[in-house]
């Protein structure tokens, strides 16, 4: 029989991502929790997580298992809900996976719309590696997968690439770091310090095209698969970094940052993808929909 209070245990860490954090929340010691997980790991005969430097990160069966978990609480949670009568008119879930890559920004103003539709929504978000979150869209655990390139070839996966929109590339700078760079845009970027995106990031060969192409070589002083990590390190003057033109407003009022310049010949792309070729389940279409008709002005697309 499986040890719910375990299962609630495993999932508390897979979400904290250290054990230090999760006991912290659960109000148990450290010490407790990890021998907890350990009696876990042993009565399943397998191991749920691997430690990466100072972080819990999980294995393959332990994603499985934390997919699981997330159903099976939210199964309870929606029972609780009926028997005490606060739930008048059953909500439909809504579960997308965010590419860990796609601007934490971006992913919210093409998924506000699903919480508009007439019928009450529950949206579930998972944030991944792009791989990973299609295997979970195979075996229908997601509805829908927001990601900045298509589908890539060659997968055993069954899906349909949906094209959201797609915008130029600003970059910014912290405004001290912005007052001590002279020239023009983007000759003022030669020799100065630049955060990039991650190798998962469909941005990354282009920006790194685009750079050679205008004979500009800066200085990368960090690689980042968290955009907004990458705009935290931005703001605290680390060095140039770049961002969707579309959230220029955004990224200046939350980070204090200044616009050096844009350009439109490299583009961000945005993508639904799902398990239908057209486009039937209503809150991916209301997500499609809006993505056309105001997400991205069309003068960018």
């Amino acid at each position: 029989m499986l040890n719910f209070k375990h299962l609630h245990y495993f999932l508390a860490v897979a979400k904290a991502g250290a054990v230090n954090r999760a006991a912290e929340k659960l109000h148990l010691t450290p010490q407790t929790l990890s021998g907890q997980l350990t009696l876990f790991e042993q009565r399943l005969g397998v191991a749920l997580f691997r430690r990466t430097g100072r972080r819990l990160e999980l294995t393959e069966t332990g994603r499985l298992v934390l997919s699981y978990a997330e159903e099976l609480f939210q199964v309870g949670a929606e029972l609780e809900e009926a028997l005490h009568g606060r739930q008048e008119e059953k909500a439909f879930p809504f579960r997308v996976g965010i590419a860990d890559v796609v601007p934490k920004s971006i992913a919210h103003r093409l998924l506000a719309p699903a919480l508009a539709l007439p019928e009450p929504v529950r949206l579930l978000c998972r944030e991944d590696r792009l791989d990973r979150l299609l295997g979970e869209l195979a075996v229908h655990r997601l509805d829908m997968v927001l990601a900045d390139r298509p589908m890539p070839p060659g997968m055993d996966v069954k899906g349909y690439s949906h094209p959201l929109g797609e915008c130029g590339v600003t970059f910014f700078a912290a405004p001290d770091l912005a007052a001590r760079l002279s020239g023009g845009f983007p000759e003022m970027l030669d020799g100065a310090p630049l955060l990039i995106p991650g190798e998962d990031s469909a941005l990354r060969a282009p920006l790194t095209r685009w750079l050679e192409r205008r004979d500009v070589r800066p200085r990368i002083v960090g690689e980042f698969d968290d955009s907004a990590l990458m705009k935290a390190f931005g703001k605290g003057g680390a060095g140039v970094f770049p961002a969707p033109g579309v959230t220029r407003q955004e990224v200046e009022g939350q980070y204090g940052v200044v616009m050096l310049g844009e350009t439109k010949e490299i583009r961000e792309q945005y993508f639904a993808i799902s398990v239908e070729r057209k486009i039937v389940h209503p809150a991916v279409r209301a997500v499609s929909e809006s993505a056309r008709a105001g997400v991205f002005p069309r003068d960018e697309g």
